[in-house]
C-alpha cells in the first residue's frame, strides 16, 4: 500500500483547505523590491448539476510567469468565505484548450503580483478592464494572524473575505455580462 492509499474501510482523507483573507484596495500600492508578476487568465466551468451540495466552483487557469513559462490548472473549490476546500491538478495546454469553450461568459484576466512578507505571501491582483485591485493572503490556519504590511495598509478600503461579490467566480460572471465591478 502506498503512503497515499486509504486502508479498506477507512474514511478518505479530508480535501485540502484554502484559508484566505481578501481585501479591496483603493489603488495599486507601490510594491516592495523582489515581488514577481504573473499573468493569469481564468475561466469558470458551468455550475454543477442542480442539487450539488454547497457552493462549488470549477476553474480553469493559465498562468504565464515573467520568463514566459506557461502552467495550466483545473481547480475545484467548495464553500464560501474564509475557509474552502480546494483540489487542484495540473493540466496541459491541450486539455485547457479543449475545456476552455465551456467557460464562455465566465472569464477574467489579471496580473498577479506576488510578495513575500515574513512567513506569509501576499498576492495583489489587478483586473483587466476594471479599476479593481484586490489583495489576498493564504493562511496556514484559521486563527493565524495576518497583519497588513506597511506598504499595503494605506490602500486597504475594507476586508471582503466574506463578501461573495468579490470572489473571482462572481467577478468573471459580471465581466461576462458586461457589468462593472461591485
Amino acid at each position: 500500500m502506498s503512503e497515499r492509499s486509504t486502508p479498506a474501510g477507512a474514511p478518505p482523507p479530508p480535501p485540502p483547505l484554502e484559508i484566505e483573507r481578501v481585501f479591496l484596495l483603493s489603488a495599486m500600492p507601490p510594491l516592495p523590491a523582489g515581488h514577481r508578476a504573473v499573468r493569469i487568465e481564468q475561466g469558470y466551468l458551468p455550475d454543477p448539476a442542480p442539487g450539488a451540495e454547497g457552493v462549488v466552483e470549477g476553474r480553469l487557469r493559465r498562468k504565464v510567469d515573467a520568463e514566459g513559462r506557461v502552467t495550466c490548472f483545473h481547480t475545484v473549490k467548495r464553500g464560501e468565505g474564509l475557509v474552502r476546500t480546494e483540489v487542484e491538478r495540473a493540466i496541459d495546454e491541450a486539455e485547457l484548450a479543449r475545456l476552455w469553450p465551456a467557460t464562455a461568459g465566465r472569464r477574467l484576466a489579471k496580473t498577479r503580483h506576488v510578495i513575500a512578507e515574513g512567513a506569509l505571501t501576499w498576492e495583489v491582483d489587478c483586473f483587466d478592464g476594471w479599476a479593481l485591485v484586490l489583495a489576498e493572503v493564504e493562511l496556514p490556519s484559521v486563527d493565524a494572524e495576518a497583519p497588513l504590511p506597511a506598504w499595503l495598509r494605506p490602500y486597504v478600503v475594507r476586508e471582503v473575505t466574506e463578501d461573495p461579490a468579490y470572489r473571482n467566480y462572481q467577478l468573471a460572471l459580471r465581466l461576462g455580462r458586461g457589468e462593472g465591478p461591485p
